[in-house]
């Protein structure tokens, strides 16, 4: 038994390209360094002892920003191609963060965090075309996963870092995360000098796609509308639900962040070996429709009646990450071959927008709902609009598959 579980384990992380890992490294290095964004209204109130409302101003502006920075950072792939515009981002990135830890004028710091955003969320597209550059057609999933894998894993340790930093100095947070980003950078320049891609294009089929815009797409359009509104869900489970389990529920903070990390601990465990196991099985919309219903099941865990706060937290956490490690790396798998190899930034960059999209939309109207109807409100609206993202892809992918 020991053994197969071995095994499973050592064919999920074979046949990935030397690329491919090297890419993931640097993801790794780069997320282990993101750590001033989750502090970031933390270091407006208590550092600047700016109020909530000016806290506020700073993250919607951030989201403005990110929403900027991945139309751009697509467009500038497809121009410069992805490796000039990783490093560049991400070297910005790093001195921007440095500066933004130095200057205390709040108006210069609306203006920067706008600045910063538009680098930071510039590489995501860059990024993501990368990946599937270096990968082969059937390993693009895995491929993604690993990404997943090393941003989950870089995460968890810069927000645990970063918690220590910020109990010492808030401004060590922007020193280390700028000094992390630059490096990563500089790890892109080093590491990935001229990778050969891995795969091969034909020219038939960069003349028929070459330079289409995802916005004329409307079956992408209309698969990036519900990619929206699930992201909606996913954002408010990171963003709002702490904050009930804290007030409804009871939750000492301590164990609230033991259950957000469980979500990352859970992705790093299984994800690559759920994905090699469930290769070529089921069509990939099979998937992202379960990913869904999973978040229904997640936010349901919230209106059932209170017996043992701590089960039905920790059931909501698993729920919401089976179905994340379900949906995401096949909507992002599809995002990358529903385009060609010249114009994969575009459609990258499009899903960098639905997702800052719905970092902008989903706090204010979450919160907007929990203030004047209530949490639970708030819970049954997010299992109904989960519920409409798995009709939504479901009848989309019939009509692909009725069109041929």
């Amino acid at each position: 038994m020991l053994n197969k579980i071995i095994e499973s384990y050592r064919v999920s992380f074979s046949g990935l390209s030397r690329e491919t890992w090297l890419l993931s490294l640097v993801i790794l290095v780069n997320r282990c360094g993101y750590m001033a964004v989750p502090f970031m209204s933390m270091y407006i109130t208590q550092s600047l002892h700016r109020s909530i409302a000016d806290a506020g101003l700073v993250i919607t502006l951030f989201g403005a920003g990110s929403v900027l920075g991945g139309m751009a950072g697509g467009y500038l792939t497809d121009i410069w191609g992805f490796r000039p515009v990783q490093i560049v981002c991400l070297i910005i990135s790093g001195i921007l963060f440095i500066l933004f830890g130095m200057v205390t004028d709040f108006t210069a710091l609306c203006f920067l965090i706008v600045l910063l955003s538009f680098f930071v969320e510039a590489f995501k597209p860059a990024n993501s075309t990368a990946v599937a550059a270096y990968s082969s057609p059937e390993n693009l999933t895995r491929s993604y996963a690993l990404n997943r894998l090393a941003t989950n894993i870089g995460f968890g340790f810069g927000t645990s870092v970063g918690g220590i930093l910020a109990a010492i100095n808030y401004s060590l947070l922007f020193w280390v995360d700028g000094i992390v980003y630059a490096m990563a950078g500089v790890l892109i320049l080093f590491l990935l000098p001229n990778a050969k891609l891995v795969r091969s294009v034909s020219r038939e089929d960069s003349n028929a796609k070459s330079g289409q815009s995802p916005w004329k797409d409307m079956l992408f359009v209309r698969f990036m509308v519900i990619v929206m509104l699930y992201m909606i869900c996913f954002v408010l489970l990171f963003r709002l639900v702490p904050v009930y389990w804290k007030e409804q529920m009871h939750i000492h903070e301590a164990t609230i962040g033991i259950l957000l990390g469980m979500n990352g601990l859970v992705i790093a465990l299984f994800e690559m070996v759920l994905i090699q196991n469930l290769a070529n099985r089921r069509p990939d919309s099979y998937y992202m429709i379960a990913g869904t219903l999973f978040s229904a099941l997640a936010f349901s865990m919230l209106v059932v009646p209170v017996v043992t706060p701590i089960i039905l937290a920790g059931a909501a956490v698993l729920f919401f990450t089976i179905g994340e490690m379900l949906a995401l790396p096949y909507i992002s798998t599809f995002v990358l071959a529903r385009a060609s190899e010249f114009n994969r930034g575009k459609y990258s960059a499009a899903y960098s927008v639905s997702q800052s999209v719905a970092q902008i939309i989903g706090p204010a109207a979450g919160a907007y709902i929990a203030a004047h109807w209530g949490y639970n409100v708030l819970w049954i609206a997010l299992i109904f609009l989960s519920l409409v993202c798995a009709a939504g892809f479901k009848t989309l992918f019939q009509e692909r598959m009725g069109l041929g």
